[in-house]
């Protein structure tokens, strides 16, 4: 049924598509489900590269047998369990694990701010280990460190242009790599193989740039006053 849970054909289905290289997008589009559903089904069952259908069924309805349907569980209990997989997302994506957990216990805040101190309550580690994760995460440009008027602490803050700083950080990077590649067109010579791998590269990672660039520009104007 469309929107309806996944079935275990539909497992097999997202298991074959993801082989053959499918993004989530356009399997959602086969099944007839949001890409989010797609996304979270496979990055909480092993992540693209070790999604398998069978032990995505069998977790799914060990899943089941442990936990009470969402209408009835508490409040807290779904928060705490959003935010475990918004951790494992966070890692699908490259994050270290212990600066996924500090990113995801800011994101979840309503200030988006913590102390070290409370950082080492809330996920229960040493202090070492929040300024392992806090220093990997300023040097990302993802949080800042801020002090309030009269406060002796300060707080590691996440706002809400994260994403965009992290847009930006790529499209220099994108920059930086299709000017090589150029380089690398220009010194090989674009009639060789080397060569036309470059310029190929220059040319993609051109159209990236200008996409990534129109997006900075979309979210400028919506989010102007």
């Amino acid at each position: 049924m469309p929107g309806g849970r996944l079935t275990g054909q539909d497992r097999q289905d997202i298991a074959t598509w993801l082989a053959e290289g499918l993004g989530y997008a356009e399997i959602g589009r086969r099944l007839d489900r949001p890409a989010s559903t797609i996304m979270r089904e496979v990055t909480r069952n092993g992540g693209a590269r070790d999604y398998r259908a069978d032990r995505a069924d069998a977790a799914t309805r060990g899943r089941a047998r442990r936990r009470k349907p969402a209408a009835s569980q508490p409040e807290a209990e779904r928060e705490s369990d959003f935010t475990l997989s918004f951790t494992d997302l966070l890692v699908q994506q490259g994050l270290p694990r212990m600066v996924a957990r500090v990113m995801a216990s800011l994101y979840v805040t309503d200030s988006g701010s913590l102390t070290a101190a409370e950082l080492v309550q809330r996920l229960r580690v040493s202090p070492a280990s929040i300024s392992h994760a806090v220093t990997f995460l300023e040097q990302q440009g993802l949080i800042s460190r801020q002090r309030a008027a009269g406060e002796r602490r300060e707080r590691y803050v996440i706002d809400d242009e994260i994403w965009i700083r992290s847009i930006r950080s790529a499209l220099e990077m994108n920059e930086v790599l299709a000017a090589a590649s150029r380089r690398g067109s220009e010194i090989f010579g674009p009639g060789t193989p080397v060569g036309a791998r470059f310029a190929s590269s220059a040319e993609l990672l051109t159209l990236v740039t200008g996409s990534l660039q129109q997006v900075i520009d979309e979210w400028g104007r919506r989010a102007a006053p």
